[in-house]
């Protein structure tokens, strides 16, 4: 048996549905001992088995799993398993009598004209371990450290290893904006997005700062050779995931990204803790203290 869905096409798509679906009718053809293929989209999964690689007298059967059964793609697949038993599963349905949907010997739709709707396969997939959520805090201004910055070299060497955790990626900005829809209007939307995440990667010293106020660890790099301002508010919050441009490597990185997943949320959330006892003096206290004294009323 061959599974196919859009999944399998070159300028198809694959969705996160249409993987979960295919999970179902996976999981469904285990528990029956049926054997079965997958074929891959190469351009999703290009060291996978695709469809310009598979011999069609290698299978009896041909299933069709998810999204519309439509198109001359789908046509495709009837012509070229012309010997197959094919069967569409999951799928919806949008002109009853076009080739792509007559083409099938069994067709088991989730809707179409005239039908009873079923439920989605993927509502019923195996249960998925859970991922990391990651919030992605980054910059490629602050020209005003010359050429001491490394911002774009960190910035695409952050990145490219990020690519590589098996995580979910949130790009965030700290930009305020009340007209664009993709950003927060207010601190309290962004600090409400915070404490949903469980980690923050981020080389901006606001991106450090609010991530820990809202108890959430952040793995910090500091975009500027030798140190700037990130390295700065990391020792005086006494957080210690921090990475050096100059030092910036996978490493270093793994370290940090472990420590954060496990000994950081505790660490984290006491500094959140702190902060909002005010545990530690900042700037606001001392010109509180300023103004009391008298000494601001005086110039020079």
């Amino acid at each position: 048996m061959l599974l196919t869905g859009w999944f399998s096409f070159l300028h198809g798509e694959v969705t996160a549905g249409d993987v979960l679906a295919l999970d179902r009718v996976r999981d469904a053809l285990g528990r029956g001992g049926v054997p079965y293929d997958v074929a891959w989209s190469p351009g999703f999964r290009p060291d996978a088995l695709h469809l310009d690689d598979v011999r069609p007298e290698d299978y009896s059967h041909l299933v069709f799993v998810c999204g519309p059964a439509h198109g001359r793609q789908v046509e495709e697949l009837h012509r070229r398993f012309a010997h197959c038993v094919r069967i569409a599963v999951g799928t919806s349905v949008i002109a009853p009598d076009s080739p792509a949907v007559t083409g099938f010997h069994h067709l088991l739709a989730r809707d179409g004209p005239g039908t009873e709707p079923g439920r989605d396969l993927a509502a019923r997939a195996p249960a998925l371990p859970a991922r990391p959520v990651v919030g992605v805090v980054l910059t490629h201004g602050q020209h005003e450290y010359g050429a001491s910055r490394r911002h774009e070299e960190v910035a695409a060497e952050v990145v490219r290893w990020l690519a590589g955790r098996d995580c979910v990626r949130l790009e965030l900005d700290t930009r305020l904006d009340t007209r664009d829809w993709r950003l927060c209007a207010t601190p309290a939307q962004l600090e409400s997005l915070l404490t949903r995440l469980d980690l923050v990667v981020t080389d901006r010293l606001h991106g450090l700062v609010l991530a820990l106020r809202a108890g959430v660890p952040a793995l910090a790099v500091d975009p500027v050779e030798g140190g700037a301002k990130v390295t700065a508010q990391a020792r005086a919050c006494d957080w210690p995931a921090l990475v050096p441009a100059e030092h910036l490597d996978g490493p270093a990185l793994e370290h940090w990204w472990h420590w954060c997943l496990t000994s950081g949320p505790a660490t984290a959330r006491r500094l959140a803790v702190e902060f909002r006892e005010a545990a530690v003096p900042d700037g606001a206290d001392r010109l509180e203290e300023l103004l009391r004294s008298g000494v601001a009323d005086r110039a020079g």
